[in-house]
């Protein structure tokens, strides 16, 4: 498993992208468009790890009763049921491969409830 990104669940997604490109040098990655909300990636040029701005709005339903007001951690994986199958295997609690807002993926919980996405 490679981190990824990480999820920063934000008010307003312009103006955290605003403050990481302008004032501490990141550059847009990525924007997704996801029924009315943009989610935009952001990190450094020479670097793979980025953050994702999520609106909070996005998240008002918020299914998997995520803890928005601290980040989340995506892992990237070459074979998503294979890490699946892994975790299982060595009893972390994981939940069923799922496509969300798109994406073929899963979670996994650490021992304190910590939940951690796993995307292909």
């Amino acid at each position: 498993m490679n981190v990824g990104y990480v999820v920063l669940y934000v008010k307003d997604p312009e103006i955290c992208r605003s403050f990481w490109i302008d004032q501490v040098g990141m550059v847009e990655k990525k924007r997704t468009t996801v029924g009315a909300f943009s989610i935009v990636q952001v990190g450094f040029a020479d670097q793979s790890f980025g953050f994702e701005l999520v609106p909070l709005e996005m998240m008002k339903d918020n299914p998997d009763g995520l803890a928005l007001a601290a980040p989340s951690i995506c892992f990237h994986v070459d074979d998503l049921a294979a890490a699946h199958a892994r975790l299982v295997a060595h009893d972390v609690q994981v939940t069923a491969v799922s496509e969300h807002h798109g994406m073929q993926n899963f979670a996994f919980a650490d021992p304190e409830g910590h939940w951690f996405a796993v995307t292909q």
